[in-house]
């Protein structure tokens, strides 16, 4: 059922664009990353629709009457606001959905890249059994170069005066933009425990995706980093994105 419903399909997709585009594998991947946030469009506006729903939550005299009550007693504050979630039809998790959703995104799309790029007889042979016939025998092998890299292998860029010592860009860019990507894009909680929830995520999410990047093949890190961009894009697009949360400052109600 894996093979069926999401490696297959996301092999003959890669193929399929890389034939579109001249036979450039680095491109296939970018459109593919279009698309991938294109058909996960659904999940972005049920984060969108949650953190509207958090911030109404949060400027509501009733979680306000509830702060005040039971200021001293956190465990009844806690109830209390739960019960506060389902009458306003709040999943304090909704805004975690995506990232969730996209592990397996990840595994299907690292192994895509994987087998895409064999050049061995039984890679090569292993490869056949996943392409659908109206994808030409032809390409294969792909070509694996894109810019500096080789999409196969963890990427590393070597500069002409440090020879000796390989600087993971996209490994840095990854952290980067996984940072920025959480941080401004995550709905603010209004309890202690989603508040540090939230905080573990904008830590340890880049932290956790930047050694994917470095151990992993480079096409898979190209891919976190333009959905990272993406993301970052299509948020401030529908005016979603408050910078002041890079700086720690308060969003605005």
């Amino acid at each position: 059922m894996w093979d069926q419903f999401i490696l297959n399909p996301m092999i003959n997709t890669l193929l399929y664009i890389y034939d579109l585009l001249g036979n450039n594998f680095g491109l296939a991947i970018i459109v593919f990353t279009a698309l991938i946030r294109l058909v996960t469009y659904p999940l972005t506006q049920q984060q969108l629709t949650s953190t509207q729903k958090m911030q109404e939550f949060q400027k509501s005299k009733r979680w306000q009457d509830i702060q005040k009550k039971y200021k001293n007693d956190k465990q009844k504050q806690q109830e209390e606001m739960l019960k506060l979630y389902r009458e306003m039809g709040i999943n304090p998790f909704s805004g975690c959905l995506p990232m969730v959703i996209q592990f397996p995104i990840i595994i299907g799309l690292y192994q895509a890249i994987i087998r895409s790029l064999a050049d061995a007889p039984l890679q090569l042979l292993e490869l056949s059994r996943h392409i659908y016939s109206f994808i030409p025998n032809s390409l294969i092998p792909l070509n694996s170069q894109f810019l500096w890299m080789n999409l196969g292998q963890p990427e590393r860029l070597y500069l002409p005066f440090l020879p000796s010592i390989g600087i993971p860009v996209l490994t840095i860019l990854v952290v980067i933009t996984t940072w920025l990507q959480t941080k401004l894009t995550t709905p603010p909680s209004p309890d202690s425990q989603g508040s540090q929830m939230t905080q573990m995520m904008t830590l340890y999410m880049p932290l956790l995706l930047g050694y994917f990047a470095y151990t992993y093949a480079s096409g898979l890190a190209l891919y976190f980093v333009v959905s990272n961009v993406l993301a970052i894009a299509q948020y401030a697009a529908m005016g979603r994105v408050d910078w002041r949360n890079l700086f720690g400052q308060k969003a605005k109600a």
